[in-house]
């Protein structure tokens, strides 16, 4: 298959996703993880309409960015404090915040810049050890404490859901994240415009999607297999 027949399948099992969760007149982003992948491949996917590219590393996002042609790029690994300095005027959005000391220098960074910066807060639904994030419990109050951080726009909530090859068993940390997601929209903080809840890989998309998902984040389905990753 082409990437152009990929893509167009991928936007068929969302449609079709969609349909099943009554939610047929919305639109989901779909952000195309580029980790390990060729320029040459990622200019023929942008090419073919996938414009919001997604990287793990700030060093592939840099060597990336002048290389491929109309796409925005969004850094959706976790990122150290010390490299919000190379990516904080290049990132369309931060996907990957889950401490104080990162907002403070996302702020602190793109202050400089006279930029707020678009960040979604992620969010470690299942307390899984090998996985960044916060716990459910503690992301309102996180969300709280950026009050006075004025250079981060809060847009929404990040999650990676446990690897299971039942989806039915991976459907209710979905449908928590989407609680989550409705109480956090419900309080209209001013320092938030809560619009994404991103969720949703290539093994569970579909399930994410029926569960409120409306950004979701694709490598392997349109790309192929990586070096041991599953995006």
């Amino acid at each position: 298959m082409t990437i152009k027949d990929k893509l167009d399948l991928i936007h068929q099992r969302i449609q079709n996703a969609l349909i099943r969760a009554g939610r047929q007149s919305e639109n989901i982003t779909l952000i195309g993880v580029t980790k390990q992948v060729d320029t040459t491949v990622i200019q023929e996917a942008v090419s073919n309409g996938l414009v919001e590219l997604g990287e793990n590393r700030v060093q592939e996002l840099l060597s990336k960015y002048d290389q491929v042609i109309g796409a925005n790029w969004h850094m959706i690994g976790r990122l150290q404090r010390n490299k919000v300095k190379y990516i904080v005027d290049k990132a369309a959005m931060i996907h990957s915040l889950d401490r104080l000391s990162l907002a403070r220098e996302i702020n602190r960074q793109a202050e400089k810049i006279q930029r707020v910066m678009p960040v979604l807060v992620q969010v470690n639904i299942a307390n899984e050890e090998s996985k960044a994030g916060l716990p459910y419990e503690e992301v309102v109050p996180f969300v709280e404490s950026l009050f006075n951080l004025r250079y981060i726009r809060v847009m929404g909530l990040m999650q990676i859901a446990p690897f299971m090859d039942d989806q039915e068993l991976i459907r209710p940390y979905f449908t928590r994240m989407k609680r989550l997601f409705d109480d956090l929209r419900q309080y209209n903080y001013p320092h938030t415009d809560i619009r994404y809840l991103s969720m949703g890989m290539t093994n569970d998309f579909e399930t994410a999607i029926e569960e409120g998902a409306n950004m979701i984040r694709i490598g392997t389905a349109i790309f192929g297999d990586r070096k041991k990753e599953e995006n």
